[in-house]
């Protein structure tokens, strides 16, 4: 059993959609439901620094995991640049200096792709962090989830804690966001694609020119990758990372082009019409494909492919849908 009876896990962030899929894998190893800490937003203020501290107080946890975090799409960083920055410093910064002060050795602290260059070379590795200029649309958010990075490096290298970060590419899924404006591309298309069908619309209109490449990983395969980098044992971890360079990526292995995850979101939600591209509005960074070779030879891989991915994804919103009414 990859836990112990002494075992009491933090996952920050349980609610959202990697958080939840953590907490879906934790439970399907073995762990037990009395040993999960959570706690909802109306419970627990993360930017709180004393509610924090007061959680790790009451509930002592041996290990955390960091999923907690303010996402958005395009128009949600560009929209909402200050509350990005602020949000995720002050949770990453709250969370893991309480796990230091109640001496919790093993954290998991999850970032994102956006923390590379915007014209970093493809595909990314983990050695491209901090050498070029970020994507402007969301640097608030990158810079915050670089800095988390090396708040677990820093406290590594001053306390000897034992605390890991993982780099997902772009993530999708039971329990995303699919809001009309501040949602990710692959919800954002499922719900726009499923409205379309709905009202028999002749086409779909998609932001950008269709051209940029992305790649796409479903969230429990993130979520698997994410208690399988916990549990590696530490002298593993850091043979295959360095101290001020600790991160590991996780990815699918392979990216599409906007135009043809288009096509596979109008294939899985059934739509018949046609799909236009406004090139008058941003595209983002050209191209996002995460090297994760490093993780690979771990011993890790994704089992999800995208169209699946996508028919579950899609079944999941449907599902949601119907519980509201």
């Amino acid at each position: 059993m990859p836990f112990s009876s002494t075992d009491k896990i933090f996952v920050a962030g349980h609610r959202g959609m990697v958080g939840s899929a953590i907490v879906r894998a934790l439970l399907a190893q073995g762990l037990r439901p009395e040993q999960l800490i959570t706690r909802t937003h109306a419970e627990l203020d993360l930017c709180n620094q004393a509610a924090v501290q007061s959680l790790f107080d009451q509930e002592r946890p041996t290990q955390v995991y960091l999923a907690a975090a303010k996402v958005g799409g395009i128009h949600a960083n560009n929209t909402y640049p200050a509350d990005f920055i602020y949000d995720n410093l002050m949770v990453q910064a709250n969370v893991v200096h309480a796990a230091h002060l109640h001496g919790v050795n093993k954290l998991l602290f999850l970032g994102s792709s956006c923390i590379y260059p915007r014209q970093a070379h493809q595909p990314m590795s983990e050695n491209a962090l901090l050498t070029g200029p970020l994507e402007p649309t969301n640097e608030p958010y990158a810079v915050a989830k670089i800095a988390g990075i090396k708040l677990c490096e820093s406290y590594n290298r001053q306390y000897g804690h034992d605390y890991r970060s993982v780099m997902p590419t772009n993530l999708y899924g039971p329990g995303d966001n699919y809001h009309p404006e501040n949602s990710h591309v692959i919800p954002a298309l499922i719900r726009r694609f499923h409205e379309a069908k709905l009202a028999n619309a002749p086409d779909v209109l998609i932001w950008g020119t269709g051209n940029p490449r992305r790649e796409f990983l479903y969230v429990d395969d993130m979520a698997a990758a994410s208690v399988f980098v916990m549990q590696l044992p530490a002298a593993t971890y850091r043979a295959r990372t360095k101290p001020m360079q600790s991160h590991i990526n996780v990815g699918y292995g392979s990216d599409v082009t906007i135009a043809q995850l288009a096509e596979s979101v109008k294939r899985a939600v059934g739509y018949q019409g046609a799909i236009v591209f406004d090139s008058s509005k941003p595209d983002g960074a050209p191209r996002k494909w995460m090297d994760s070779r490093c993780l690979n030879a771990l011993g890790w891989s994704p089992h999800v492919d995208l169209d699946a991915g996508l028919a579950l994804a899609y079944r999941d919103m449907v599902t949601g849908l119907r519980a509201q009414f």
